[in-house]
């Protein structure tokens, strides 16, 4: 089963998410959850240790690009 990991707080009637939260669900549930606002896959493969502040800020970060708009 695809994991997704939480970027927002999610309810429903059977299940509460927090920020972080990493969970299995069916891979439909995971494409439509995982849309980088939401929630993000999570690679299947475990990476070993804690993710760094650092390593996101360098482009694995969450944040998306800035929008600039041209008059």
């Amino acid at each position: 089963m695809p994991r997704i990991r939480i970027l927002q707080s999610i309810a429903g009637s059977d299940f509460s998410w927090s920020p972080g939260d990493v969970v299995e669900v069916d891979g439909a549930a995971a494409a439509a959850w995982a849309d980088g606002e939401r929630a993000e896959l999570v690679d299947e493969k475990p990476q070993g240790g804690a993710e760094k502040a650092a390593a996101r800020s360098r482009g694995g970060g969450r944040a998306r690009a800035a929008e600039t708009r041209t008059t």
